[in-house]
């Protein structure tokens, strides 16, 4: 455990686990280096680890918490984003050498380059599902190519398939390199039109998947607390809707969820954001 600032996650209810003997490593990466509207990211990891204590271990439908979770001590973050994305990539590479499940709490979006370069070198084939309002292709933004707005633009130009839901603010180079690399994608407008009984992902895509997780991604309402929130986006119900057709016939190998900016006296946001982490533990742990 490590205090009020960043205790393990759930600990209320389970006994924190060792890293070799937990199946859930959760990695705390308070960063905010190249945030460009309203600030706060550097204090979503704590916030929702705290929140994480005020919920249930059973989640409606099992206890995730039974294959054991990890709480790792927070990445370090002093130093250049480069120098950060280096530490996120060295934390999530120990937890895939164990075989377990990285679940990354940011932070500022720009951290899922790290862990898309831990992934890399131990996963043959996979591929990413962008839940976010921002398509963050941008091939540099603000004098850095490290930008939360750069994200997705590293996974593509590695040659890793993404599939974007719930975009519906990019420039119109990002929507020209969408087309050029024939990307697949529902945007924000199109999501109420999903036909859940058909696979929302097309065949060809890796059977292994990774969801990043941009909280503003849904609608304002859902998640406030975010320092770049977009009207529009999916609603909470929608979300769990569009993950279970998303994993019929693949492996979820592991989930981030970014951008989290909480708000004083404002609790829901982070403990939205807990009970979505552990939600998605549980549909984990219900297809092993």
């Amino acid at each position: 455990m490590f205090g009020k600032k960043f205790p393990s996650f759930l600990e209320s209810e389970t006994e924190p686990k060792s890293a070799g003997n937990a199946f859930f490593h959760v990695i705390p990466v308070p960063c905010e280096k190249t945030v460009s509207y309203g600030k706060g990211t550097a204090e979503g990891p704590s916030a929702i680890l705290n929140a994480s204590n005020q919920l249930e271990s059973f989640d409606g439908y099992s206890n995730p918490s039974e294959l054991g979770i990890f709480t790792s001590e927070p990445v370090e973050c002093k130093g250049s984003i480069e120098k950060v994305l280096e530490n996120v990539e060295k934390t999530v590479s120990k937890t895939l050498a164990l075989k377990k499940f990285p679940v990354v709490l940011g932070g500022e979006h720009s951290i899922s380059i790290g862990t898309i370069k831990a992934l890399m070198k131990y996963e043959n084939k996979f591929g990413i599902v962008h839940f976010d309002a921002h398509a963050d292709l941008k091939e540099s933004y603000e004098g850095s190519s490290f930008s939360h707005a750069c994200a997705m633009r590293h996974a593509v130009d590695a040659g890793i398939p993404v599939f974007q839901i719930g975009i519906r603010s990019m420039t119109e180079e990002e929507n020209k390199f969408r087309k050029q690399k024939k990307m697949e994608f529902i945007n924000a407008d199109r999501i109420d039109l999903i036909n859940y009984k058909k696979p929302i992902l097309p065949k060809s895509f890796p059977k292994k998947i990774f969801f990043s997780i941009d909280v503003d991604g849904f609608d304002p309402c859902v998640f406030p607390a975010t320092g770049t929130p977009e009207p529009g986006g999916f609603n909470w119900r929608e979300f769990f809707k569009i993950a279970e057709n998303l994993l019929q016939g693949r492996k979820l190998i592991g989930f981030d969820l970014v951008e989290l900016a909480p708000i004083v006296n404002l609790h829901y946001p982070e403990f939205s954001a807990a009970r979505l982490i552990y939600n998605l533990m549980g549909m984990v742990q219900r297809r092993i």
